[in-house]
């Protein structure tokens, strides 16, 4: 996912945009409002279309309020907004919320809880414009019914499960797991991403838990290397060669 982060330091934009990018971000670094809004929607760029997924917003920017800069975006572009700030008292956060943000984080945060109210904000608007319409998608495309990955079969509307034709049983959250891994074959899914979008909860405890369940489907599926471990990152599923 694409993110710009809007911040006037940039020993901070430096260190978070190094955490954001160990975490399968892309980042773009705005040190203004009017850089921003440069960035958010360049010259060329289709009309309300903005390339990023999520915009981290501070709102001490030296040329322009941070509110201010907000309801510029909201104006043009429904690309959710999360406000980090030190203005941590209830009017502030209230104000920011009314201007069009999708949620408010005060400094100084915990990294994982950003990351998980940036998962938060992206689920709620759906995949941003890159990846929503990859390679032969269309407007308007939906997910198929069906995932092939070599012999294994995924069908997501019926939850079935199967290996060269025979049928594999699953647990409710080792089918989710797999059909999460399923979307994007070859691509790595953070940990707390997965923890996030199949267990709906943080980070916090739920290490083990997902360890587990990657074994067990290595096990059920009879294949190993179909889900690769990427030391330090996540998981991503690998596409078995072809015979």
């Amino acid at each position: 996912m694409r993110l710009l982060l809007v911040e006037d330091d940039d020993h901070v934009a430096a260190a978070l945009s190094a955490i954001l990018a160990r975490h399968g971000f892309r980042v773009t670094h705005a040190r203004s409002g009017e850089e921003a809004l440069q960035a958010l929607l360049p010259a060329d760029a289709p009309p309300h279309v903005s390339p990023y997924g999520v915009i981290l917003l501070d709102l001490g920017l030296p040329d322009q309020d941070g509110y201010e800069v907000c309801g510029k975006i909201r104006k043009r572009t429904s690309t959710p907004v999360i406000m980090v700030t030190a203005r941590g008292d209830v009017r502030s956060r209230i104000h920011g919320l009314n201007m069009g943000a999708d949620d408010y984080v005060v400094k100084p945060y915990d990294t994982g809880e950003l990351l998980a109210r940036i998962h938060a904000v992206a689920r709620r608007t759906g995949p941003a414009p890159e990846e929503a319409g990859g390679p032969g998608s269309g407007n308007g495309a939906t997910a198929p019914a069906l995932v092939r990955l070599g012999p294994v079969s995924i069908e997501l509307p019926t939850r079935r499960v199967s290996v060269h034709g025979k049928d594999v049983q699953l647990t409710r959250k080792e089918f989710d797991l797999l059909a999460l891994l399923a979307q994007r074959p070859g691509v790595v899914f953070r940990r707390e991403q997965i923890i996030s979008e199949v267990w709906r909860t943080s980070w916090e405890g739920t290490g083990r838990t997902l360890e587990v369940h990657v074994a067990s489907l290595r096990s059920k599926l009879g294949m190993p290397a179909l889900i690769e471990t990427v030391r330090g990152v996540g998981y991503r599923l690998v596409t078995p060669a072809a015979p």
